[in-house]
């Protein structure tokens, strides 16, 4: 079983010019479109893919809908499980968390605390934290650097993620994209609390930062406690180029006397099933 645990999904109309902008700064560019029948065409090398729509309008410029999500999901249901977006800024955050959850049927909360510019420790999160927490909901947060230019960089530090969960600690919530450039305390906070997970979506771009971070994990033993995910980050990286930058993560090494990433721990983080540790008795087949 393959899962793609960050796949972003939105239509045009939810583009704003900023999106535009930050596309253009990026080496290489990017595809922007990532609506349903987009995603499910990328998504065919895997067997389920995770998506999520982002508030992220004044920043990374999309200002999605929960509702597209959750159509996504009723169109496709063998292949998504939707989470809900949330940007703790606004004063009707928890009711459009309530009914993505409650009424349209969504799993999880994604939130980018570098892009919505609220902090971890923010008191806004309070609510958020404890709804997630009641309704078994896992959390997936943006950690690590970014592209946008007026994103504060501190917020997307793993570090901060370690008073949150010594707080809430049946609280379940993902590190996106290994925090980078900051692996090292990503993978120390994954390692001291059972309830915090890491994935290596949009990873590959920087193979030797990748090698480093992948070594580190295993380093901190880590890699064999199914504690690392896989994911792609569509449409800023697609399927088969995200898998062969890790099962090549190697080359980099050949001929050398450097520690390899091992097999099984390439293998680990393809396979590993997210949806064992978040749920209880109905999570996805």
């Amino acid at each position: 079983m393959i899962v793609d645990c960050h796949v972003n999904i939105y239509e045009d109309r939810h583009l704003t010019p900023v999106h535009g902008q930050q596309v253009a700064s990026r080496a290489g560019g990017v595809d922007p479109k990532a609506d349903a029948d987009t995603l499910h065409a990328a998504m065919a090398g895997v067997d389920k893919a995770i998506i999520f729509t982002l508030r992220y309008g004044d920043s990374a410029g999309v200002d999605g809908d929960d509702a597209v999500t959750a159509a996504a999901v009723a169109k496709y249901p063998d292949k998504f499980v939707g989470f809900a977006a949330v940007d703790p800024r606004r004063p009707d955050a928890m009711e459009l968390l309530r009914h993505a959850v409650e009424d349209l049927g969504l799993r999880g909360v994604k939130f980018g605390p570098i892009y919505n510019g609220v902090h971890l420790a923010d008191p806004r999160m309070v609510p958020i934290y404890e709804y997630c927490v009641k309704h078994d909901l896992p959390l997936t947060m943006h950690m690590g650097t970014t592209f946008a230019r007026n994103a504060p960089l501190e917020m997307g530090r793993p570090i901060h993620v370690d008073e949150v969960a010594r707080r809430y600690p049946d609280l379940k919530m993902v590190m996106a994209h290994m925090g980078h450039p900051w692996g090292e305390e990503c993978i120390v906070v994954a390692r001291k609390h059972p309830n915090v997970f890491c994935e290596v979506s949009a990873l590959f771009y920087r193979p030797w930062q990748f090698y480093n971070t992948l070594v580190a994990a295993q380093e901190y033993n880590i890699t064999d406690r199914d504690k690392i995910f896989w994911g792609t980050d569509f449409p800023y990286a697609g399927v088969e180029e995200s898998l062969a930058g890790l099962r090549g993560i190697n080359h980099l090494v050949e001929g050398t006397a450097l520690p390899r990433v091992t097999q099984a721990t390439i293998d680990g983080i393809i396979h590993a099933n997210p949806f064992a540790h978040w749920w209880h008795g109905d999570a996805p087949a």
